[in-house]
């Protein structure tokens, strides 16, 4: 009898290896962002083991902002229904009390739709592994899951100091099986915070989607830089960097691509400095613009106040651009060993940031230097290294 219990169970764990496992990754959307483009490079991997589903609340453009393996699936459990910040922002600008009601109206329920169709998600799951990608879609995954889901929690953020963010992730956290940082640094940081519970951290960078065949020759007079334009990515410190280095060598043009809610203070700024004819803002742009842009440019400057891992740095040094960041920026602290692949820049010094951008325009021989080490050092940070890290972890 015990013989044939035991023939039983081993068919019947036979029949679960030989079906492909379903992996379902929870996310906000799939528009412009660091988090989902994280998300999309992770599914793309995957795919090629796991039957692979994106489970998204908001439904923010036709198709996904950055390119997508056909065989992932994508889920919207609010197709119909978007964020409405900007509109209580418009009404709160304008005085339109009426408007501001019915908007925070909206605000509220679609909250509650948020977390009720996200609930019902999980509780309801046929997924074998299921990865959250925001503090509160863990807490969610950690009370509504049912057993036998291996339940992730991936933390793309740092804390830069806010320790009420930090906690709210351990809270968030505590309950996972595994929590997965995109920085050995945080990965650390949290396991001291975390050695009461059973969640295990775990360390996986994110991943640079290629490395070109050919890299920048860096002779074009061309710096440029890559983000959300808000206020933590520090672009306004960006331009009066730039505004004391373009006074000096008047030929160097500066180029940002990326998009935000300051917009506009900085087309105000370069407008007032006279720098239109020496500044661009190029917005969004596709990953072939973006891959153009840094093979003609010479030197990437991030001014970023918090980043938590910097993969623009990597794209930027996969193309031979030496990079220079503060390091305020913890994620490029992790990347960057100053003076060797790059430069680190100390307590936002503006003063330090000007005189090591004109130390490259002057020398191309170190601008080559920096940048070759830098190209080399990418290749840790490839898709094929990564993955194996994933698929490690999903098979413990």
């Amino acid at each position: 009898m015990f013989f044939l219990l035991f023939i039983e169970i081993l068919g019947y764990n036979i029949r679960r290896w030989l079906i492909m496992k379903k992996v379902a990754i929870l996310s906000l959307h799939l528009g412009f962002g660091g988090i989902e483009k994280s998300i999309v490079a992770v599914s793309n991997l995957l795919c090629e083991k796991y039957d692979v589903e994106i489970i998204c609340t908001y439904k923010l453009y036709d198709k996904p902002v950055f390119d997508i393996d056909e065989r992932v699936k994508i889920r919207y459990l609010l197709p119909n229904l978007k964020p409405n910040r900007e509109e209580i922002r418009n009404c709160l600008k304008n005085f339109k009390i009426f408007s501001l009601f019915k908007e925070s109206f909206k605000a509220i329920k679609i909250l509650y739709l948020r977390k009720k169709t996200m609930v019902n998600y999980i509780a309801n799951s046929d997924a074998d592994i299921i990865i959250s990608t925001r503090d509160i879609f863990n807490e969610w995954l950690s009370e509504y899951a049912p057993k036998g889901i291996l339940k992730i929690g991936w933390e793309h953020n740092h804390y830069h100091d806010n320790y009420n963010y930090a906690r709210s992730i351990v809270r968030s956290a505590m309950w996972l099986d595994y929590l997965v940082l995109v920085s050995d640094s945080l990965r650390k940081y949290y396991k001291k915070q975390m050695v009461r519970s059973n969640c295990k951290c775990v360390y996986i960078p994110n991943i640079i989607d290629e490395i070109p065949k050919n890299c920048s020759k860096l002779n074009e007079k061309r710096i440029v830089s890559i983000g959300r334009l808000s206020p933590e990515k520090g672009y306004l410190d960006l331009l009066r960097i730039y505004n004391s280095v373009v006074h000096k060598y008047p030929d160097w043009k500066l180029d940002i691509i990326g998009d935000g809610v300051e917009k506009a203070k900085l087309e105000e700024y370069i407008n007032h400095h006279n720098l239109n004819n020496s500044v661009t803002l190029h917005g969004f742009r596709k990953k072939e613009y973006i891959n153009d842009i840094l093979h003609k440019s010479s030197i990437y400057v991030m001014t970023s106040y918090t980043e938590s891992f910097g993969i623009v740095l990597l794209e930027a040094m996969s193309h031979g651009l030496p990079c220079i960041a503060f390091d305020s920026a913890e994620g490029a602290c992790e990347l960057i060993n100053s003076g060797m692949n790059g430069y680190l820049i100390k307590h936002r010094n503006f003063s330090a940031m000007i005189k090591k951008i004109e130390d490259l325009i002057k020398d191309i021989e170190v601008r080559k230097r920096i940048g070759k080490a830098g190209r080399a050092d990418v290749k840790k940070y490839t898709s094929e290294v990564v993955k194996d890290k994933w698929f490690d972890l999903l098979e413990r």
